[in-house]
């Protein structure tokens, strides 16, 4: 197919509370122009279907099936709303839900039929992006850091660091060349703040970080938190949405147990620090993190460094990681490493995507 090419990224990720579509024109390297997007919030009842099947449990075929009927519900809705056709997008990137990440036992499962969404939509579909990577020995994760590698080569300010705040946090350090990119998660994102909140308050979600902000940082349950080993592993280095036992807070109050989540996050990405190759001179926060006023206070605080939401710099971090689908669909088609030894740990630079003709 002739590049640059119309594609369409999907993306939903390990908050478990929707799906973000997004168009992009790209080559799959330099070239990318930002379309329209839109993001589809899951109903309640299929959420929880959804948080069933994580770990690989459950009804996981018929939720797989689900996930993927909602996708193809929302390329028929961005096309409509961009006023396109299906002949008019060359390629979907289509990421599935992760509902398993185990990658020091060589697996990563993310649920959903390319086959079947090609077939609904009439657009040939890339799916399956992590799995080649972890075959070679990769962590699988992040899978974003080209992408963000790409919307970066505009920005002067370098060294950048992109932090993603989904349900778990990763963070891309994008240096001076195009060799300057190492990337990793860095620890809890969102998830267990969102769990704590559902449990206590019946919400998802603690909106605007009102409950973290009427509590007080337990210290000793924080050390407690931090002790865990994966934080003095070295990067690359990735993680399972649960990889995090919250005993520690599991006697404080609603408001003190969200706050000392909510430091946890921050202390995690300042440990982040440690491992990077220079220190940012600046960090963009993408993901449903950066709505977060409790959090965007405490990473600020823990880094003593400038920090924003990426639409400081014009990006739209609702949709970013789905744009980022749509390029690595393209590379995939074209034959362009997905992950890098730097940023997931795998031999050499490799490829993968599964490709899903619509007819």
């Amino acid at each position: 197919m002739r590049m640059p090419m119309l594609a369409l990224g999907l993306m939903s990720g390990t908050s478990c509370d929707g799906i973000d579509a997004a168009l992009l024109t790209t080559d799959g390297m330099a070239h990318v122009e930002r379309g329209a997007a839109l993001s589809h919030a899951y109903p309640e009842d299929f959420r929880g279907r959804l948080r069933s099947v994580l770990g690989g449990k459950g009804p996981v075929e018929a939720v797989a099936e689900e996930l993927t009927r909602r996708h193809a519900m929302a390329v028929v809705d961005l096309l409509r709303e961009a006023g396109l056709k299906a002949t008019d997008i060359g390629l979907l990137g289509f990421h599935g839900q992760t509902v398993l990440h185990e990658p020091e036992k060589g697996r990563t499962w993310q649920i959903g039929d390319g086959r079947l969404l090609a077939r609904l939509t009439g657009i040939d579909t890339v799916s399956d992006f992590r799995s080649a990577d972890v075959a070679n020995g990769g962590q699988g994760a992040p899978f974003v850091p080209l992408y963000h590698q790409a919307l970066a080569a505009t920005l002067a300010e370098r060294p950048l660091a992109v932090l993603n705040l989904g349900g778990v946090g990763n963070v891309t350090w994008v240096g001076e060349g195009r060799e300057d990119l190492v990337a990793f998660d860095t620890g809890p994102g969102n998830a267990l703040v969102d769990d704590w909140a559902l449990r206590h308050t019946g919400k998802p979600v603690d909106k605007d970080g009102n409950l973290a902000r009427g509590g007080r940082v337990d210290r000793s349950a924080l050390a407690a938190l931090m002790a865990h080993p994966y934080f003095d592993r070295p990067a690359p280095k990735s993680l399972d949405r649960d990889a995090f036992d919250a005993a520690p807070i599991a006697k404080l109050s609603p408001a003190d147990g969200a706050a000392t989540l909510v430091a946890f996050t921050a202390a995690a990405v300042a440990r982040s620090r440690d491992i990077l190759p220079a220190p940012p001179r600046r960090w963009l926060v993408t993901g449903g993190g950066r709505r977060n006023p409790a959090m965007m206070a405490a990473l600020a605080e823990a880094l003593g460094r400038p920090v924003a939401a990426v639409e400081s710099v014009g990006w739209d971090g609702d949709v970013l990681e789905a744009q980022a689908f749509a390029y690595l669909a393209v590379r995939s088609l074209a034959g362009l490493p997905l992950s890098l030894p730097t940023t997931t740990g795998v031999a050499r630079p490799t490829c993968g995507g599964r490709l899903d003709k619509a007819a």
